[in-house]
């Protein structure tokens, strides 16, 4: 039997009550390369997991659950994900 495959895009990114050292090196470099047009920068994560399931709200579930215990840090991070059909 088939099980349709889902591709996750998954986005994690600090919270926005949190520093964020990593943002504030890139804004500073592009500001010494005269971008001074660029007023924030907040660097995050980007994931992609594949998912064998035959429901989308299942693997939805499922994605949640892998964010939640073990690809983002719920005390400083949040995330955001989509769902794609994949052969």
């Amino acid at each position: 039997m088939f099980l349709p495959m889902y591709l996750a895009r998954i986005y994690i990114k600090l919270k926005e009550s949190i520093l964020d050292p990593q943002g504030q090196a890139v804004i500073h470099a592009l500001h010494n390369l005269e971008h001074k047009e660029v007023a924030d920068v907040r660097v995050g994560k980007y994931i992609e997991v594949r998912v064998d399931e035959a429901d989308k709200g299942a693997a939805e579930q499922k994605v949640r659950v892998y964010c939640d215990k073990l690809l983002a840090n719920p005390v400083i991070e949040t995330f955001d994900f989509e769902l794609e059909p994949v052969q």
